[in-house]
């Protein structure tokens, strides 16, 4: 099985045994990483889309068709294990493309992609045609969206479904806030009570009701489907201050990994320091403990890639970072060791220029 790190694809995966092989979303194309045939370490075997900055990577698991987005460079599909790869954009009228998700419903497959501007689409042909959901952006928060950095326009940065319902779609808008619509897209509304500045929504896979939203001041928990939100972590946090990446276990959801920076990216680009750190919870976010042993304290960089698979017993997690490296931990996060290094930057659009030593 291949899994894949991007900021804004696929996160989480559940398979028999371990993956050996990982798609690495980088500022210039897909690594990909292949485990030694021992088992015990991983090299760089081949790269992919040298061109195109990669936000998100993406397998439709019925079609086995894997997709692509890229910061200012549209979309693109392989259907042969990435020897290949071709545009399929027709209809995406915004091209700069943050998040790819898709779900199965009345048999068939529909893929949704946001961007920025914000907005979203859907494709119910494999990504062949494209068209938008315009309600996304008639929710009464719209005129205030924006972002810090110029030129101050706000994406849809992360895109999720109800496990139970796949018509109940999320979209995290940074920064807009978090949107759920019931019916496939049609129409939206606004969930109160957080942060606007949503970076990412993870559901409960059993009870759909307990969700968790990543923000960047903090991470708030709903134990009633976002009728109402508990803040579990805010500032000022050792764990840090500026979370982003968020796994849970598919079969066992109280245990979750974090990534977080400790700083905000305006600080970055004074300090060239994100002071990043990964922590686990094993009682559903409650409580944090700061993993190390193999990662080093307060990294420079920012952990912009996290995923995480469920491979029988056992539990592999990934991260990756905007100076090229990416650790493993194939213990459920107990010891990591840099898997690969000297990449080039898994970063969310410009982060990394941030990060960059004056």
């Amino acid at each position: 099985m291949t899994i894949a790190l991007s900021h804004g694809g696929t996160t989480m995966y559940s398979s028999p045994s371990r993956s050996d092989e990982v798609w690495v979303g980088t500022r210039k194309g897909i690594a990909v990483l292949e485990r030694d045939s021992g088992g015990e370490g991983w090299r760089v075997a081949r790269h992919m889309l040298a061109d195109k900055h990669i936000s998100a990577i993406h397998q439709e698991p019925e079609s086995g068709l894997f997709f692509a987005g890229a910061f200012h460079g549209g979309l693109h599909a392989s259907g042969d294990h990435g020897a290949t790869w071709e545009a399929r954009e027709t209809g995406l009228t915004e091209k700069d493309v943050y998040s790819i998700a898709s779900c199965r419903n009345n048999g068939g497959a529909r893929i949704y992609a946001g961007t920025e501007p914000a907005h979203l689409f859907c494709s119910d042909d494999m990504g062949e045609h494209w068209a938008e959901l315009p309600a996304l952006r008639s929710v009464p928060s719209v005129p205030d969206w924006s972002f810090p950095v110029p030129p101050h326009i706000a994406h849809a940065k992360h895109l999720n479904f109800d496990p139970h319902d796949p018509d109940t779609v999320y979209v995290s808008v940074e920064v807009g806030g978090l949107l759920k619509s019931t019916d496939r897209g049609e129409s939206f509304e606004e969930l109160h009570g957080i942060y606007e500045d949503a970076h990412r929504l993870v559901i409960h896979p059993e009870d759909s009701d307990r969700m968790y939203v990543v923000t960047g001041r903090g991470l708030y928990v709903s134990v009633d489907g976002g009728k109402n939100f508990e803040e579990r972590i805010s500032r000022p946090s050792e764990i840090g201050n500026y979370p982003d990446g968020c796994v849970l276990h598919p079969h066992n959801p109280d245990l979750m990994f974090l990534s977080a920076a400790q700083y905000n990216p305006g600080q970055w680009q004074k300090t060239h320091f994100a002071g990043a750190r990964i922590s686990r919870s094993v009682d559903g976010g409650r409580t944090w403990e700061i993993l190390q042993n193999g990662l080093p304290d307060r990294l420079q960089a920012s952990v912009e890639a996290l995923c995480l698979e469920a491979a029988g017993d056992a539990v592999s997690v990934f991260a990756a970072t905007t100076n090229g490296d990416v650790y493993g931990s194939d213990d459920a996060g107990d010891s990591w060791s840099i898997i690969a290094s000297g990449l080039a930057p898994i970063s969310k659009d410009a982060h990394y220029k941030d990060l960059q030593a004056a």
